[in-house]
């Protein structure tokens, strides 16, 4: 018994899982964005779509990208009509029509992965109901059907892709040992990753390293943007790609922070526009330098995890980048199309996925949380895990979990763990680490948050300890 089923094609079934205005985001990305097809091109095959003119001008669009043939809405149509296909894929104004319904192919993957998954419920129903009719026939040897059900359920999962990540213990030792090699080579210092901007954070987690969620949480105007946008500077001097997702500032007030961090410019006369001859030149010359660090900044409005996975795989095939900043998580767009989903398993969701990219593009991805207001109910305002707003989720798939605490906010004078003055003490507790230890990481800021250094301890204080 046969279980490979052609596709079905009556576009009038609606019935049959299927996504024909996805598949025609799909198609028309490929026509108007040469980034598409190698985003895509190991992933769908022709006859994975539902529509038979989506799968006749895939079908072109693949043996072109395959030929290395330059793609675009006339090639297309000469490479149709070579084969006799144009008429049937819709004739050439429908190909024009395609190659308007989309602007870009920011989500091409996303809406692949729909398309592929509409092509696997196809499939499935297919198969199981030719199984059931087998099942029912009592003439079918009983073992015969069996075995197509397991071929058909194989077949499946490798179409799901469940196998690719399946290791013998030789390959998974030949490869643990061959990562463990890289490490010892890339190591500077004691620093395997990329480097935190904090001798104290270097010291505790030896870098940021590759294929972990580092989630930094705190309260509201503690700082948490101040800190991510000093560690992507820190990993981009250091030469590494950075890609910062800002959900909740503009691109330029970013820039302005990283301004403020570079040069010796009043951040209140920045604000109110009146600095100084100097200060400007200063300016000119901390944007020019700037200008040349290995930083993306996408601020648009509207984000959710499928559209900072999209970017960021184009990015990462790009070699444009090495670490992802996200600010800030209770931000994103937690649209999922279940109306049954609250709000703390729609964070979770949101969660999972950025500690999913990490492991998929095998880089650090920096998250960015909010905590609940449970932390301002202490005299000091420390504040404490269990405080993650929204979700414990968040917490279980941190492989970092770090609290960010200024002691001054909280009108202290001397911080209690550490016995340091508050004036200018930022402290990042280390609240959870997979493969590390946990702790305080001690830094000095300037009043309006925007240089960040290593923190030493005043000279009246060393002097009164020294005694």
């Amino acid at each position: 018994m046969n279980t490979t089923f052609p596709p079905r094609v009556n576009t009038e079934d609606r019935v049959s899982p299927q996504a024909p205005e996805v598949e025609e985001a799909v198609i028309g990305a490929c026509l108007i964005e040469r980034e598409a097809m190698p985003l895509i091109a190991d992933k769908l095959r022709p006859e994975m779509f539902y529509v038979m003119r989506h799968q006749v001008i895939y079908a072109a669009l693949l043996a072109m990208y395959q030929a290395g043939t330059k793609i675009d809405i006339l090639t297309v149509k000469e490479e149709l009509a070579r084969r006799g296909k144009l008429e049937e894929a819709g004739g050439p104004f429908g190909i024009t029509q395609l190659s308007s319904r989309v602007a870009s192919s920011a989500h091409i993957e996303y809406h692949a992965q729909i398309v592929h998954e509409k092509y696997l419920r196809r499939e499935m129903i297919l198969g199981l109901n030719k199984l059931l009719a087998c099942s029912l026939d009592e003439t079918m040897d009983i073992a015969d059907t069996l075995v197509d059900a397991h071929n058909l359920l194989d077949r499946l999962e490798g179409e799901f892709g469940h196998n690719n990540c399946m290791r013998d213990m030789d390959t998974l030792m030949a490869d643990t040992m061959a990562k463990a090699e890289s490490r010892i080579a890339k190591s500077v210092n004691g620093i395997t990753g990329i480097p935190t901007g904090m001798t104290d954070l270097d010291r505790m987690t030896s870098g940021w390293q590759n294929g972990e969620l580092i989630v930094l949480a705190a309260r509201p105007s503690v700082g948490k943007t101040a800190l991510a946008l000093h560690m992507a500077r820190s990993a981009a001097m250091a030469g590494h790609a950075v890609a910062v997702y800002s959900l909740e500032m503009q691109g330029e007030q970013l820039a302005d922070r990283w301004l403020m961090a570079t040069s010796e410019i009043s951040a209140r006369r920045w604000r109110t526009g009146t600095p100084e001859e100097g200060e400007m030149a200063d300016a000119r010359r901390a944007a020019a330098n700037l200008a040349r660090l290995p930083i993306h900044v996408d601020d648009s409005t509207v984000v959710n995890m499928e559209h900072v996975r999209s970017s960021a795989r184009l990015l990462r095939s790009q070699g444009a980048c090495d670490m992802i900043i996200i600010d800030y998580l209770q931000l994103c767009d937690m649209s999922t199309g279940q109306n049954n989903r609250n709000r703390e398993q729609e964070v979770a969701q949101a969660a999972r996925k950025a500690k999913l990219l990490a492991k998929e593009l095998d880089i650090p991805v920096i998250l960015l949380s909010q905590l609940n207001r449970l932390a301002e109910g202490h005299i000091d305002r420390r504040p404490e895990l269990s405080q993650l707003r929204e979700s414990g989720a968040i917490e279980q798939d941190a492989d970092i979990v770090m609290l960010l605490y200024r002691p001054a906010l909280a009108r202290i004078t001397t911080d209690k763990e550490s016995g340091y003055p508050t004036e200018g003490l930022g402290v990042v507790i280390v609240a959870k680490q997979r493969n590390g230890e946990t702790g305080n990481a001690y830094f000095r800021h300037n009043p309006e948050m925007t240089k960040i250094t290593d923190y030493v301890p005043p000279l009246e204080y060393l002097m009164k300890h020294a005694k």
